[in-house]
């Protein structure tokens, strides 16, 4: 499928020529952050205004980065999970203000505050009292996932579960008395729409998000997308973080050898947590899904949100609080604006993903290194180049 662009060749060049200062700070911040590659992009409601490429996706076969150069992009994930939680609100399917359990063949409570209910609202705005509790980061491991998110879900979040341990799943706070930022809860939203949708979470997606917006190189599971095309992600290894390193070893290759001022290869990972975080796809891709939030749920005619509901989404949710919406949050930039967005980080990846729907202009980012600094340091300026005068 062929997704048209409006931006015209004249637009192109003249963005290259705007930005080409930025050039000069994504090469020094690489550098100072030991990055190997780094992709960045702006884009408007017509498509991608400008987009560069540096450094490589794979050090040791000499791969450049490029604009359809797959990677996990970490908790940007979130925000498609939510867009098919709430396709289903729009068709009265999902009450996002009913007991999960609801809609669920087990019974999932917080057991310290057995009598309140766990919403789908909650979940959107990390105030469920559900957390990452030991069994979460144990469970990254290379390839795909092992077990069934059902599966999963079970066994973390039921009482008597093997990973359950003691509900360490689970806050001291009542559902909906405390934000806490978690992952654990998206997996459930992405079990709740499987027993919806009486369809995988995957599949659902790929038919209902991916395919409609021309994402074709966009899956959940590696066995989904190219392989050969999926950039490397990397530690950088120093004294600080040897021993964490090498604590998670089985993320690595046998024969990493974790010298001091090296670069090590992630294995392609996965966890069965996979709503909150393991999305594949590329900026190209990932910027059709821009485009569409930013025209109000439509790309290309084909509409996968009404305009009201990303309204919704892109609107503050709880009593004082200045930054949650449903899912997505804003975050201020030096001059006082806020964009709205979510980003993403897990080992060997840093992605970041944030727009202005007033004006229509939107940041994306995704680097082979989990390091920090870039909202300030790449995304700050990449906006302040693109926003109007």
């Amino acid at each position: 499928m062929t997704v048209f662009c409006l931006i015209t060749s004249l637009e192109k060049v003249e963005a290259q020529l705007k930005y080409a200062a930025i050039d000069t700070t994504i090469r020094a911040f690489m550098i100072d952050r030991k990055i190997p590659g780094f992709i960045a992009g702006i884009v408007n409601e017509k498509g991608i205004e400008w987009s560069n490429a540096y450094g490589l996706a794979d050090l040791s076969s000499n791969i450049p980065m490029n604009m359809d150069g797959i990677m996990n992009i970490g908790s940007v994930s979130k925000t498609f999970t939510t867009m098919a939680a709430m396709q289903l609100w729009e068709k009265g399917l999902l009450d996002l203000n009913a007991d999960v359990n609801r809609y669920l063949d087990v019974k999932i409570v917080n057991p310290m505050h057995s009598t309140k209910p766990i919403t789908v609202f909650q979940i959107l705005t990390h105030t469920s009292s559900i957390c990452d509790g030991k069994a979460y980061a144990a469970s990254y491991a290379c390839g795909d996932p092992q077990q069934s998110l059902n599966n999963w879900v079970r066994e973390t979040l039921v009482a008597g579960g093997r990973y359950y341990n003691g509900g360490d799943n689970f806050t001291a706070s009542a559902p909906g008395q405390e934000q806490k930022y978690a992952n654990m809860p998206f997996g459930l939203l992405g079990l709740i729409i499987e027993k919806i949708a009486q369809q995988p979470f995957n599949i659902y997606c790929k038919h209902n998000i991916f395919l409609p917006l021309g994402m074709e190189n966009t899956g959940w599971f590696l066995q989904e997308i190219d392989r050969s095309r999926h950039i490397t992600p990397y530690a950088y290894v120093t004294e600080e973080d040897k021993a964490e390193l090498l604590a998670n070893r089985r993320l690595y290759s046998d024969q990493a050898e974790f010298k001091l001022g090296t670069f090590v290869p992630n294995c392609l990972y996965s966890f069965p947590n996979y709503p909150d975080g393991l999305l594949h796809t590329s900026v190209r891709e990932l910027s059709f899904y821009v485009v569409a939030l930013l025209n109000g749920g439509e790309l290309n005619g084909k509409r996968i949100l009404k305009k009201q509901t990303v309204e919704k989404m892109l609107s503050l949710q709880l009593a004082d609080n200045t930054h949650q919406g449903l899912t997505w949050h804003t975050r201020a930039l030096s001059d006082g604006t806020n964009l709205w967005g979510h980003s993403g980080g897990d080992p060997g990846i840093t992605t970041f993903l944030f727009f202005n729907p007033i004006d229509k202009i939107g940041v994306i980012t995704f680097q082979n290194a989990a390091t920090g600094g870039t909202f300030p340091l790449i995304v700050n300026k990449l906006y302040n180049l693109a926003k109007p005068n």
